[in-house]
C-alpha cells in the first residue's frame, strides 16, 4: 500500500504564494501520473493539475493555468504544487492522488490512492 501525505497548506492573503508537497511512501513508487485536486466547502471535489510521473508532462484546470505549477521529484517520491497569485476562490482542502492506470492520456478521474488533504485558505 502507498501512503500519500500532503503538507504546505495554510492561511494567506490574496496574491500570495504557497507550495504544497505530497510525499509518497510504502511501496516502490512509480505511478503513471500524480494529480492534485481540491474541494471547497459545499462543493464537489475538482481537478486542479496532473503530471505524468515519468516525463513530467502536465496539464491544468483552466482556473489555475498560468498561476499553478505541478512538478515531481523522483528521488524524494514527492509531487509539488506551486501556487501563485492566490485568490479567495482557491480556498479549499487540497488532495494529492496517484493514478496507477497505464493510460497514454493524462486522466483527471480514476485515481486510486489519496492523501488526507491539506487546507488552503486565501483571505481577501
Amino acid at each position: 500500500q502507498v501512503q500519500l501525505v500532503e503538507s504546505g497548506g495554510g492561511l494567506v492573503q490574496a496574491g500570495a504564494s504557497l507550495r504544497l508537497s505530497c510525499a509518497a511512501s510504502g511501496r516502490t513508487f512509480s505511478p503513471n501520473a500524480m494529480g492534485w485536486f481540491r474541494q471547497a466547502p459545499g462543493k464537489e471535489r475538482q481537478f486542479v493539475a496532473v503530471v505524468r510521473w515519468s516525463t513530467g508532462n502536465a496539464d491544468y484546470a483552466d482556473s489555475v493555468k498560468g498561476r499553478f505549477t505541478i512538478s515531481r521529484d523522483h528521488a524524494k517520491n514527492t509531487v509539488y504544487l506551486q501556487m501563485t497569485s492566490l485568490k479567495p476562490e482557491d480556498t479549499a482542502v487540497y488532495y494529492c492522488a496517484a493514478d496507477w492506470n497505464p493510460s497514454p492520456v493524462l486522466r483527471i478521474t480514476g485515481y486510486d490512492s489519496w492523501g488526507q488533504g491539506t487546507q488552503v485558505t486565501v483571505s481577501s
